[in-house]
């Protein structure tokens, strides 16, 4: 034997016990992220670790975690010298609320949370199993955006989850958390989900960043102005909550999915709930003044109407003329939609019918049933609104309603004026049933613009113009601005007291539950985008 022979180390076998214990070092390796300096910079910045957001989200002990031990495959720019369990995302699933959910975490205490190969796997792997198994996906990202070392492979991964993320719309609810950066390709994925937090002063999201908009446009801007949650939750209607904080935002993620299914099969989650002998609401005989001109708040009677307390509203502070939410109505899921007379009179303009389309689309996929409050004059005129599209736009929520299969219900409480009639859920494009409060006022415009044309030569020849018109004006009223000539053709199923309205809606509902409604056989409709 050589005398290097001999120098040779010689193996020995692991015992079960040292085995044991590996498994426990390459655990405790795993659950660090990048290391103990890295997490404090997280909490540092007021950020939870990818972990401690999945501990608070999900029921207690239920979270199963898949892949833990993946590493990249990378060997450029000093990658190979770089490895951690687990490459920068959490993956796995558990339950919330005793359902089943399927959850990334993207932690960036791990190169930043970019988005490697082996990274956006893992994240596939268990987008494939919520489409399996019809579970929703939850994906609360954190992300510096691609890893560039690894070139086109990081481009590939975006690609591979945009690809699955489209084919999961309307199959499984998707709901996306943005709990720090998030841009370039990695803002596409969110963009297609169903719903989407933001948490201010530590998240933003945008194409491209400040330097790159100062390059192209000379524009100062920073990264919270271009696309932190105030942006995006106010002016581009992006996300539809923003948070004062990762743990409200983690609420919010649990309180909504108390409202839908977990897939397209199933039914939404519904309450025990026994009618009272007395189902009124009186309160909702005051709420619409006299005068027509006079704003009220169309929250007010969503809350008035539904289950105490169990009005969730979406999409808050954008496009606020109109309203949109979940609630719950004897104890059943149902989606609510409302024109808001207390913004802008509660016209539908560019933003309120793409907020309320993308909200009906949204309902009608996961068999939500759909209740419109109505009270709207119209269409917002202007060169701003035509030259930004309103008639496609407005056409959009037009489409979404016609195109609805689930349940859905009216309830018309005062001005139901021209084609915003028919687009909001009229009898015309297919609406179940519709109602009518005494107030209510259903006619192609106000009476006052209508008098002026109709009369427009009576008008013109009386000798006290004014008073002609308020006679005429009166006239038009008294003939049109009621629920009643709707009501003699059908259009409206019943005019009712507003103190009613709840067990109307609440039995309306119950007779719709085994409502069979099918579309034309087709691949698709082509909703005008």
């Amino acid at each position: 034997m050589s005398k290097s022979d001999k120098s040779k180390p010689v193996y020995t076998k692991p015992t079960t016990k040292e085995k044991f214990e590996l498994l426990k070092q390459k655990n405790e390796e795993a659950l660090l992220g990048g290391g103990e300096a890295r997490i404090k910079q997280q909490h540092d910045k007021g950020k939870l670790t990818a972990r401690e957001r999945i501990d608070l989200l999900m029921d207690e002990g239920s979270f199963e975690e898949i892949g833990k031990f993946v590493m990249h495959r990378a060997k450029d720019f000093g990658l190979d010298k770089q490895h951690y369990p687990g490459d920068g995302v959490v993956t796995g699933y558990g339950t919330i609320n005793g359902r089943v959910v399927y959850v990334f975490s993207q932690d960036f205490t791990v190169f930043g949370g970019s988005l490697s190969e082996t990274h956006a796997e893992k994240i596939v792997k268990i987008m494939d199993l919520a489409m399996k198994n019809g579970a929703p996906v939850i994906g609360l990202n954190d992300s510096g955006g691609a890893r560039i070392q690894e070139g086109v492979v990081s481009l590939g991964g975006y690609a591979d989850i945009f690809y699955r993320n489209v084919r999961a719309s309307g199959v499984v609810p998707q709901i996306s958390a943005i709990m720090g950066p998030c841009a370039g390709g990695a803002v596409y994925s969110p963009a297609i989900t169903d719903f989407i937090m933001m948490v201010e002063n530590t998240s933003y999201m945008f194409v491209t960043g400040p330097n790159v908009v100062k390059t192209v446009t000379q524009e100062d801007v920073t990264s919270e102005e271009l696309g932190g949650a105030s942006t995006h939750s106010t002016k581009s209607g992006v996300t539809h909550f923003s948070c004062a904080n990762e743990l409200e935002a983690i609420n919010n993620i649990k309180t909504l999915l108390k409202y839908i299914p977990q897939n397209c099969e199933d039914n939404p989650p519904s309450l025990p709930y026994e009618l009272k002998e007395d189902e009124s609401r009186k309160a909702l005989n005051e709420l619409v003044p006299d005068n027509p001109n006079q704003p009220y708040d169309m929250r007010e009677v969503i809350e008035g109407t539904v289950d105490e307390g169990s009005f969730f509203e979406v999409h808050k502070n954008y496009a606020e003329n109109i309203v949109v939410g979940f609630a719950h109505l004897a104890g059943r899921s149902i989606g609510v939609v409302g024109n808001q007379p207390a913004s802008l009179a509660g016209v539908l303009d560019n933003e309120a019918s793409k907020k309320g389309a993308r909200f009906v689309r949204f309902c009608d996929s996961f068999n939500i049933p759909l209740l419109v409050f109505e009270d709207v004059p119209g269409f917002l005129p202007g060169t701003d609104q035509e030259w930004n599209g309103i008639i496609s736009n407005g056409a959009k929520l037009l489409y979404a309603f016609s195109e609805a299969t689930v349940p859905r219900v009216t309830v018309i409480t005062r001005k139901a004026y021209g084609g915003a009639y028919d687009v909001m859920n009229s009898k015309h494009i297919g609406a179940d049933m519709n109602y009518a409060w005494p107030t209510a006022e259903i006619a192609v415009m106000g009476a006052k613009g209508a008098a002026e044309i109709i009369f427009r030569k009576e008008i013109a020849a009386a000798d006290d113009k004014q008073a002609k018109l308020d006679e005429k004006v009166e006239e038009y009223t008294e003939k049109f601005a009621n629920p009643y000539r709707a009501a003699h053709r059908g259009y409206v199923d019943e005019v009712i007291m507003p103190e009613n309205t709840r067990l109307k809606l609440i039995r309306a509902f119950k007779m719709l539950e085994n409502k069979v409604d099918t579309l034309p056989k087709k691949k698709h409709g082509n909703i005008p985008l």
